[in-house]
């Protein structure tokens, strides 16, 4: 059965499980009431109830004893995972206390679980629960003998200390010792020393868990020497387990694991911080080690009953080699195929990838979906996804069907367009959901429509391909008012099943006036009305001919559209009939023809459940009453369901429809007369106006009737013109409107007058009454007065102006200066000239007039002039002028230069002003006074125009070649028209050059006044006192100009000046030139470039060189010039030297500068000049081999001979010490001759070194019992003293304190000579050796790491000092040359490389022994093989045997490689064959498993007798294995063994009926009777079965029962369900008594038999006759 999808789409298959398992899938399950009624109503006289009660309460019991197990399961499962955890944290805790904050980057595998010790395992195996012992094979731990104490390192007595001290004091120093040493914690190699597993770990944990008791007792004593043996046997077994790992069995990116080919380390580091921080533990197994192509398998278009594959690549995308195991999917739908690898072994390599073929075989057209696990040793399983997902066709039909509303009786089609957007064809058939699921489709499938009252389906039937569509019909036909609701189910040939609800509401004519404009009105008392009329709608008073409207707003309640029409008809005064609820419409009815009511729209359909505005309209044409009734008729409404009450519904009905009428409304209306009103009622013009010049006044009309009106007004042109705008037009309602009468006079005097106005519709007009009077005409200036400006005396000057003439009429004029102006100036000539003097102008008209003016003489004038008019009123006009000459001064007559320099120009502003509001010409002069020879000035600009009151800014620009103040220096300016020039003072202060110089401080927060020191006795070039050897340290010198004057500068070193390379060689070794080359350069070339330029800076032999950039240049005005000096070495020591400094022509500066280099100039041949530590590695070697040499080439660049000393240490595993204390006396390297005896003879030099433990004394103090002289202190100031002063005493004794880094040791690695010296700038060799030891039995791997010391002297005494420049320490007081060591020794160990990354395993079901044929019997062996292949990967030959015991075999090996043959001196027994493996070969070796029937017997033997490595396993399916676990042991020709596990699972039949009792009951005498029982195989393997009855049964002459089929073949279990065969089994009674008799299957394999107690009663009653 096709798997069940988990989408809530998915098809409803509930009818196949019902059709399939019948009452067991629809019966009802028994819950907890109904099982506590069940066992309440036990005690009645049904023997079969008291029966199944009975049954059912054991089964409650057992039932509830199951939970309270698995309960108690559950909890100590809990508990022990609490005490895992707490116990794995409290041993992380003590191995982080011990390696420090450094723990997580040591890179240590995590603590072993302790779940394994502390989980009950007997009470998961009795639940049938895998335990921890069943994957767990480690053997348990070992307890080891204590050891006694060691004697720590510090105690034991140094070479220096033998030769110097004395045996007396040696016993005393020793006594004391040991009594200090018993005071201390036992510390011991093996307490120190991490171990390489993490079972190792618990060993040693579980070990030290002891008591103290344990401990103290003598061990020797109380074990016997079989014991001694064993142990020694059992150590010898667990030493083959602790080798280093291959690293593909470390996770991704750990410490000794390979690394990840598809991520960067910064990532990787990353993501392991990020977790660690999340979890101490520390894991990082989440990093992928193979990834997935494609990453998801998908299966998109299929068909039942074929095959598909695709094939999934897994690539390896770490570094180093990996195994992968994949779990199969668990669906029977999906298979995976044996995997393709790129090679043999199964291993694969980085970058590699290996196949696997997943195959799918659909068995419906469902979706399936299902998992691949990829397993690997190292990481985490990576999930692949397996999804088989066919498009299915999708129709675009909406799950809810909604035929909207219709009314009762009526018929309603919704139309559907049905389209298939999916992507694969489908039939479909629609049904009601009460016929799903159906007998049989062709019940259900019909050709025309599906009916489910009130609603039918239209096709029933369809089949549509992707892309097509087809509409669907969906009838509604509602007999009552009331939501319809129906249900139909959609079935699909894919099985898919899908409901579609169809609903629909029926409804009755429901019509409602929800508003009338104004409100309904009602009837007053004796007011005749209409009899049939439901509303009264009333007009107010109206006009004639007018119109007015009111708004109907009618609902329309109903969901359902309503066709309609207005009748207006003459109001019924008839009452109505009692009884009537409705009218049809008859021609019975008196219409009106011409009605003054109407209404808009008159016809239309009502829209569903919406309100409708209608206008109903009443234009009165007469002076009377008008009453009428309008009617809403509804079209086609069908008819009520009481009148068709009779009819009987076939399919679907029909209806008639006839025109109804829903709404009677009553209306009235009356008119009036139209009121008008003048405001003002006259129009009085008061004064008098100009003739023919239109006054306007303006009035109001209002309008107090009922309706607009429509005007006219008349025109009057008899003495007077009176015109009124507008002239006709329209006045709405209570509204008014604004007119403008025009009154133009055209002879002089006084005018009254009626105007009227008509009015349509209106018999009497309107009338408004008019009075006004007219005059002569007037002239008007253009501008109030003339002003004439600014002018010099001797110009002239015009001014223009106009007369306008006001008036209608023609005027004459003359104008002239007022002749009382000329009385008051005593002139009799005006000055005056004007043009024309006088002219007539025309109405209406204009005349332009000029006056002109001349003066001598600087004046400011007043005068009038006079405009007289003919017959008309005179107008004055002002004018006024002014005579002037041009002024002009500074703003500031004195100008102050603050910031003026020596040479340098410098500029600054003055204003000039203009006093008048004449233009003024200037020009600038030049210079006069005492100084002006040594200065020059440019103005700018130098002449030019002064607008009228202009303020003008000036540049000047003055250059002084003076220094000191200036004075006496002027600036003069002329102006035209004035007499006396302008004159600008100029002064200042003239500055010098002026340098200062600073360093800028480390810090970016310093105060100015900080990074800026102006003396130079203040400043200090620090390079540093932590200097590395060849490093370049660069430091900043800033020149600070704070004057305006450019200025040349240079600057160099006193002593330590860099050799300057030629043109050439500066410009192709500087590094600012490899970097600005523009052709391509390698960055090995430009590093090669700027070690080439350094030597040549340090070619003097100095051994150091201090290079300025720039060293020469021009300092800019205002610059502050960064000056970098760069700081070149090669050689240690204390140097310090002047910068000389020079600008301009001030004086030199000396800038001090100072630089402390440490280091070891030396290096080595094979790893050249590098900042790392060299590393000399000796490889791995067999525990007690022949010594290693190597010979390393020393190389010294500097000029200088340098000797050294070499010391050698070992570094030891968990050696807590931190410092060491050095006693030296006199020079604790002296040189040496040839024969290694001292040259001088100063006195004996010794050394004491004591290793102090916790705390340690801080550094650069010295603890006070440990000065022993006055000359021991160690102090720097004193250290500097010595150099500085004049000869001091020799140091007899000195202490020194320093880091403890190792042991002193001369094995295993030694170094010849021990002293030697290296010429400068050559080189010289020593010889290395290394000696492999002899490791005990247990340790598998040893690593050696150590180190030699060189510490370097200087015999040459310039060397060493040149006074006040450079001190070079040496020996013990500067970094020596340390050369680190490493090696390894271990023992014999092949690599051991299998088929499947499990290991040995072999897999195999017993049914391989049935032949094709089971009637011929059983074969007597089958046989499974594998490969393993043995490489030696150590670098010596490794002898060898083989051995391997039953079940399993070793059937053949690879003889060509077995090179060679060993045998021991002894050959009196026999032996093994020795086989040989060279360095770096390996071997194939065959082994095989047995499979026989007598191991198939091995599972019905009792516990007591069961074989070494003999299990059997019982899974939760019923599936039963037999677990057979060897080792392969591999013993070398020392004795010593490797186990390689060997297990092989073979899973035998298991044999399972459905029953165990068949009960025929009661039967008629020679009737049959049938049962059917299940045989079920639940084992992976076939079982050929037969079935027997009891012998007595077989042997009776009439068959009372039988079994059919006899025997047959039962496939192996495929999936989770078991396969079945169905046993028929029948009785026939033969008498009136009761039979009973026993079944019995059996196997060919072992099989337990399965018993069925059969049994049943004969009877002669008739009524127990089976009529079926």
């Amino acid at each position: 059965m096709a798997q069940r999808s988990p989408s809530s789409r998915s098809q409803d298959i509930s009818h196949l499980l019902s059709s399939t398992f019948k009452d067991l899938y629809t019966g009802d399950v028994i819950g907890a009431d109904i099982e506590a009624n069940w066992l309440k109503s036990r005690g009645g006289d049904d023997a079969y109830h008291e029966a199944f009660t009975e049954e059912l309460q054991k089964l409650v019991v057992e039932y509830n004893h199951r939970l309270t197990e698995a309960d108690a399961v559950e909890e100590n499962i809990i508990q022990a995972q609490v005490r895992a955890k707490a116990e794995e944290e409290r041993a992380l805790n003590v191995l982080k206390g011990d390696a420090g904050k450094d723990f997580h980057k040591m890179g240590l595998p995590p603590v072993a679980s302790s779940f394994r010790w502390i989980v009950d395992n007997e009470l998961l195996r009795k639940n049938h629960l895998t335990c921890p012992d069943d994957y767990i094979t480690d053997k348990l731990p070992v307890t080891r003998a204590p050891k006694g104490k060691a004697e720590p390192g510090y105690v034991k007595e140094t070479f220096s200390f033998k030769q110097r001290v004395s045996s007396d004091s040696r016993d005393q120093m020793s006594a004391h010792l040991q009594k200090i040493s018993a005071h201390l914690p036992s510390v011991s190699l093996s307490t120190l020393i991490l171990p390489s597993t993490p079972d190792s770990y618990h060993r040693t944990k579980r070990t030290s868990k002891k008591s103290s008791a344990s401990q103290k007792a003598d061990w020797k004593g109380s074990k016997c020497k079989a014991e001694r043996e064993e142990r020694a046997y059992l150590a010898k077994l667990e030493k083959r387990q602790n080798f280093l790992k291959n690293p593909r069995f470390f996770p991704p990116n750990a410490p000794h694991g390979g690394k990840s080919l598809v991520m960067s380390q910064g990532q990787v580091e990353q993501i392991i911080s990020n977790t660690s921080a999340e979890c101490n533990t520390g894991d990082i197994s989440f990093v992928p080690v193979f990834l997935a192509k494609p990453p998801t398998v998908f299966f998109s278009d299929y068909e039942v009953g074929r095959v598909y594959e695709i094939t999934v690549e897994l690539q390896n995308i770490t570094s180093t080699c990996h195994r992968v195991g994949v779990i199969p999917p668990s669906t029977s739908v999906f298979s995976i195929g044996p995997g393709k690898f790129p090679g043999k072994g199964g291993m694969i390599a980085p970058g590699m990838t290996c196949q696997y073929t997943v195959q799918f075989v659909p068995e419906s057209l469902a979706d399936y979906t299902d998992y691949i696990w990829v397993q690997t040793p190292v990481s985490e399983p990576l999930l692949i996804p397996i999804q088989a997902k066919r498009a299915p066709p999708v129709l675009t039909l909406p799950r809810i069907i909604d035929c909207g509303f219709c009314l009762v009786g009526g018929i309603k089609v919704t139309v559907i367009l049905c389209r298939n957007v999916g992507f694969s064809t489908g039939k479909f058939c629609i049904m009601p959901q009460e016929a799903w699921p159906p007998p049989n489709f062709r019940a259900v499938a019909t050709l025309g429509s599906v009916i489910q009252d009130p609603f039918g389906i239209y096709p029933a039937v369809f089949e549509l391909a992707p892309g097509q569509s087809t509409r669907v019909k969906v009838v509604f036909f509602p007999s009552l008012p009331e939501v319809s609701q129906q249900t139909y189910t959609i079935v699909c040939d894919n099985c898919q099943v899908n409901d579609v609800t169809v609903t629909g509401v029926g409804q009755l004519i429901a019509l409602e006036l929800l508003h009338v404009t104004g409100g309904e009105s009602s009837s007053e008392p004796d007011e005749v009305t209409d009899a049939t009329a439901q509303h009264l709608i009333r007009f107010d008073p109206q006009n004639p001919h007018t119109t007015t409207q009111k708004i109907l707003v009618i609902r329309n309640a109903t969901h359902v559209e309503l066709p309609f029409y207005w009748q207006i008809i003459k109001p019924n005064l008839q009452p109505i009939v009692p009884g009537e609820t409705a009218h049809f419409v008859t021609p019975e009815y008196n219409r009106e023809t011409e009605s003054v009511f109407s209404l808009s729209p008159k016809q239309g359909v009502l829209l569903p459940h919406a309100d409708h505005d209608f206008t109903l309209t009443y234009t009165p044409q007469e002076l009377k009453i008008y009453h009428s009734v309008i009617q809403l008729v509804l079209r086609d409404i069908p008819e009520s369901p009481s009148l068709v009450k009779g009819r009987i519904l076939q399919n679907i009905p029909e209806y008639t429809a006839e025109d109804v009428i829903a709404l009677d409304i009553e209306v009235k209306g009356s008119t009036e007369p139209f009121q008008l009103l003048l405001e003002p009622y006259a129009v009085i013009i008061p004064g008098e106006n100009f003739l023919g010049v239109k006054v306007r006044r303006t009035f109001k009309m209002w309008n107090n009737s009922k309706s607009p009106i429509k005007y006219t007004w008349e025109n009057i042109t008899d003495c007077t013109i009176m015109e009124v705008e507008p002239l006709t037009g329209v006045i709405d309602r209570n509204e008014h409107c604004e007119f403008e009468l025009m009154i133009t006079g055209i002879r002089p005097g006084c005018v009254s007058h009626n105007l009227q106005c008509q009015i349509k519709h209106s018999a009497e007009p309107v009338v408004l009454h008019v009075e006004a009077a007219f005059k002569g005409p007037l002239l008007h200036i253009s501008i109030p007065s003339l002003r004439l400006g600014l002018i010099k005396p001797g110009e002239t000057v015009v001014g223009t102006f106009e007369i306008q003439n006001l008036c209608q009429l023609p005027a004459r004029w003359r104008m002239q200066e007022s002749q009382a102006c000329l009385a008051e100036r005593n002139e009799e000539v005006s000055p005056f000239t004007i043009q024309p003097p006088a002219e007539e102008i025309p109405p209406l008209g204009s005349c332009s007039v000029s006056v002109q003016y001349m003066s001598l003489l600087c004046q400011r004038l007043h005068t009038v002039l006079e405009l007289e008019v003919e017959n008309g009123e005179r107008s004055y006009l002002p004018v006024s002028v002014e005579v002037q000459t041009p002024q002009a001064c500074l703003i500031s007559s004195h100008l102050v230069l603050t910031e003026m320099y020596t040479g340098v120009p410098v500029k600054a502003t003055s204003k000039l002003f203009n006093q008048t509001r004449l233009p003024a010409k200037y020009s600038w002069g030049n210079l006069i006074g005492s100084q002006a020879a040594f200065c020059s000035a440019t103005v700018t600009p130098a002449s030019g125009i002064l607008a009228p009151n202009e303020e003008k800014e000036f540049c000047i620009e003055l250059t002084a070649n003076i220094t000191g103040e200036l004075k006496g220096v002027a600036l003069s300016c002329s102006i035209e028209d004035m007499i006396e020039p302008l004159f600008l003072s100029i002064s200042g202060e003239v500055k010098g050059l002026h340098v200062t110089y600073s360093v800028p401080c480390e810090g970016g927060d310093a105060s100015d006044e900080r990074k800026m020191l102006q003396s130079p006795r203040d400043l200090l070039l620090d390079f540093g006192s932590e200097v590395a050897l060849k490093d370049k340290v660069k430091r900043q010198l800033i020149l600070t100009n704070h004057t305006a004057i450019s200025a040349p500068f240079k600057l160099e070193a006193v002593y330590f000046t860099g050799s300057s390379p030629t043109p050439e060689q500066s410009v192709s070794l500087s590094s600012d030139y490899l970097v600005k080359r523009r052709g391509p350069i390698t960055k090995h070339a430009a590093k090669r470039a700027q070690s080439e330029f350094a030597a040549a800076m340090l070619s003097h032999g100095k051994g150091v060189a201090f290079h300025v950039q720039p060293s020469s240049g021009t300092l800019q005005a205002f610059q502050q010039l960064i000056i970098e000096i760069t700081a070149y070495n090669n050689m240690w020591g204390e140097y310090s030297d002047d910068l000389v400094c020079k600008v301009g022509d001030l004086q030199p500066t000396l800038i001090p500068m100072q630089m402390t280099v440490k280091g070891c100039p030396i290096f080595l041949q094979m790893t050249g000049p590098q900042t790392q530590r060299p590393i000399i590695r000796f490889g791995t070697h067999v525990s007690g081999g022949c010594p290693v040499f190597r010979n390393v080439q020393l190389n010294n660049p500097t000029s200088f001979d340098i000797r050294l000393d070499w010391e050698t240490y070992n570094q030891e595993e968990g050696d807590k010490k931190l410092v060491d204390l050095l006693m030296l006396f006199e020079d604790p390297f002296p040189p040496k001759d040839m024969a290694k005896n001292e040259t001088a003879s100063t006195g004996s030099n010794s050394e004491i070194v004591l290793g102090l433990d916790q705390p340690p004394v801080p550094c650069g103090s010295i603890h006070p019992a440990l000065q022993t002289t006055d000359e021991s202190s160690n102090t720097e100031c004193e250290e500097e003293g010595i150099i500085t002063q004049e000869p001091t005493r020799q140091k007899i004794v000195s202490v020194l304190l320093r880091p403890h880094e190792g042991v002193p040791a001369d094995s295993p690695y030694s170094i010849t000579p021990r002293q030697i010296v290296v010429p400068g700038g050559g080189s010289s060799s020593v010889c290395i050796s290394f000696t492999p030891h002899v490791l005990p039995e247990p340790v598998a791997e040893v690593r050696c790491d150590g180190f030699v010391l060189g510490f370097m002297s200087l015999d040459d005494e310039l060397a060493k000092t040149v006074p006040d420049k450079v001190h070079r320490r040496d020996g013990y007081d500067t970094a020596p040359l340390r050369i680190d060591m490493r090696a390894s020794v271990r023992q014999a160990l092949l690599k051991v490389d299998t088929d499947h990354d499990g290991g040995m395993v072999f897999y195999s079901v017993a049914s391989d022994l049935l032949p094709d044929q089971p009637l011929l019997g059983v074969l007597s062996d089958s046989v499974l093989t594998q490969s393993l292949k043995l490489t030696n990967c150590t670098k010596v030959p490794l002898y060898f045997s083989l051995l391997l015991s039953a079940p399993f075999s070793l059937t053949s090996t690879d003889l060509k490689k077995i090179t060679n043959t060993f045998h021991s001196e002894t050959e009196e027994t026999e032996q093994e064959p020795q086989l040989v493996l060279y360095p770096q070969q390996n071997m194939l070796v065959k082994v095989s498993f047995h499979i026989t029937l007598e191991l198939l017997m091995y599972q019905h033997l009792p516990d007591t007798q069961m074989l070494p490595g003999f299990q059997v396993l019982q899974g939760e399916s019923g599936e039963r294995k037999l677990k057979f676990s060897q080792n392969l042991i591999i013993e070398y020709s020392n004795h010593s063994t490797q186990l390689v596990p060997v297990t092989a699972y073979l899973t035998v039949p298991v044999l399972e009926l459905s029953c165990n009792m068949v009960d025929f009951k009661t039967c008629l005498v020679a009737q049959t009777k049938t049962e059917h029982v299940f045989l079920c195989n639940r084992s992976s393997c076939r079982i050929y079965w037969t079935a027997l009855l009891d012998q007595q049964e077989r042997h009776s002459d009439l068959e009372v029962f039988s079994v059919s089929p006899a025997n047959g073949i039962l496939e192996a279990r495929e999936g989770e369900q078991p396969t079945k065969d169905m046993l028929q089994i029948t009785f026939t009674a033969r008498s009136d008594t009761e039979y009973e008799t026993i079944l019995t299957v059996t196997g060919m394999l072992g099989e337990k038999p399965c018993k069925l107690q059969i049994r049943g009663q004969g009877t002669y009653d008739e009524k127990y006759e089976d009529m079926y």
